[in-house]
């Protein structure tokens, strides 16, 4: 029987920069469903704010 992944593929995306009505930066990354089974929340760079902003994890 095949198990469910653990690891799947995310996508970060800038809260701040929608608030503003810039362009929300974008990133990839992969987490273990197993482990976090909630939203992730990570502080990136948003390159069109010239600073760290928090980015949260989109469907």
């Amino acid at each position: 029987m095949a198990k469910k992944e653990q690891r799947v593929v995310i996508t970060l995306e800038c809260t701040e920069a929608r608030a503003l009505g810039k362009t929300p930066s974008r990133y990839t990354t992969t987490k273990n469903r197993q482990n976090t089974p909630e939203r992730l929340e990570l502080k990136k760079y948003n390159p069109f704010l010239k600073k760290y902003t928090v980015h949260k994890e989109i469907k």
